[in-house]
């Protein structure tokens, strides 16, 4: 049992490490509301989340949201210990979004808010302003989709 939870436990606590590290830098250094570009279609932009992704519910207090992400947590991690123990990406996956939340439950517990600031734009385009976490979250449940469609390939080949 310690060979599964030893390596979740390390990725996880060193990815929520990272974003956090990298959130107080921002906090502390970057301006509020103001784009830094990086490269071309790529700027830093400190902004507040005050919702959850892309701010919706926005409106709920912060005990629900929360409430809601630690529901979220807990509800991944019994999906990632009823995984079979063979499917390391699924693990991967499972342990980058429960880091993720992690990482944004930590921002709403401390400032009351999920600290964002990656921005992709053009000029006449933008999309909505992100973090680390939040690309944890979306990388993450790529990998379980791709372990799913790896097992489900598998099971064709398998059964020809």
């Amino acid at each position: 049992m310690m060979s599964r939870i030893f390596p979740m436990v390390s990725l996880v606590t060193g990815a929520v490490a990272l974003d956090q590290v990298i959130k107080w830098l921002v906090e502390t250094r970057l301006p509020f509301h103001e784009m830094v570009p990086v490269i071309p279609m790529l700027a830093l932009y400190r902004t507040w989340n005050e919702g959850i992704a892309f701010s919706l519910l926005r409106d709920m207090p912060d005990t629900w949201l929360l409430a809601l992400t630690a529901v979220v947590i807990v509800f991944v991690s019994y999906l990632w210990w009823r995984n079979p123990p063979g499917r390391p990406i699924a693990h991967f996956g499972f342990a980058l979004i429960i880091s993720g939340a992690l990482g944004n439950l930590i921002d709403r517990a401390v400032y009351g808010h999920v600290v964002d600031y990656i921005l992709f734009h053009t000029e006449t385009w933008s999309f909505a302003v992100f973090n680390l976490a939040d690309s944890f979250i979306s990388v993450g449940a790529a990998m379980i989709v791709l372990d799913e469609l790896i097992v489900v390939l598998k099971d064709r080949k398998t059964r020809k």
